[in-house]
């Protein structure tokens, strides 16, 4: 019998494996479910819209962030990274498909943007292909799409390239609003993650812990004319690194 398990990273790939093939949407081998999605570049999807998120706006304005090195997890086309990279952020942007990251680049090109796109699983990315450490790492979207065990991985990336004193900015399917409430042990019963999972403040407060909160509220619902990207289905969390 084979024995493949050795280290963390082993029982983290075989918990991977334990998903249905059109689950497995956190991973480079579901990139292709990612490249669908963005194919069609008019679908009325609202996050499609070249519009940073309102909460990113507001931490901008009141000065709780502040112009310097910036990660994006899960950037999409880039639209909160290019309004950072537009603001004089240094920043690298990283995402598992190629056709989110082709649209990316094409925006940075159209608006003059410096962003440095990768495209790759950022568990996987070594220190030297990220950069960092990072005054600033955002999530729009991306926490919400991974499996419990994955979790681990997500701390392990914060704990390496968030520098001291930096900050993690999250946004997230909120409980009760949108996503599944499903216990942990169930997505593994059912090999599924049913669109994503929905957090309460208690459950991201818990597993940030290690993180001092600075803020964590509903994203504010914005109109179609809006300048900003906002939906209320989504919980948006300001977090520190005190060390």
């Amino acid at each position: 019998m084979d024995r493949n398990i050795r280290a963390v990273e082993d029982v983290l790939r075989l918990l991977d494996g334990l998903f249905a093939p059109e689950a497995d949407r956190w991973t480079t081998e579901g990139a292709s479910w990612w490249d669908s999605f963005y194919a069609d570049r008019s679908k009325p999807v609202p996050f499609f819209v070249a519009k940073p998120d309102e909460s990113l706006i507001s931490y901008l304005d009141s000065g709780l962030i502040t112009k310097g090195r910036a990660l994006d997890l899960g950037c999409g086309p880039g639209r909160n990274a290019l309004h950072l990279a537009s603001l004089g952020f240094e920043v690298d942007a990283v995402d598992l498909s190629p056709m989110a990251i082709a649209w990316g680049e094409d925006r940075a090109r159209e608006s003059g943007a410096k962003v440095r796109f990768r495209c790759g699983d950022a568990f996987a990315m070594a220190g030297a292909e990220l950069g960092g450490p990072y005054d600033l790492i955002y999530d729009s979207g991306c926490f919400h799409h991974l499996p419990p065990h994955r979790r681990i991985s997500y701390l392990a990336l914060l704990d390496q390239h968030l520098a001291p004193g930096g900050l993690f900015a999250l946004t997230c399917f909120a409980a009760g609003a949108m996503g599944s409430e499903l216990p942990d042990a169930d997505f593994y019963r059912q090999s599924r993650l049913h669109g994503g999972l929905a957090y309460t403040p208690e459950s991201l407060r818990w597993i940030f812990s290690d993180l001092t909160e600075v803020e964590l509220r509903r994203m504010h619902d914005e109109p179609p004319e809006s300048p900003r990207f906002g939906e209320p289905f989504l919980w948006t969390a300001l977090f520190r690194r005190d060390t």
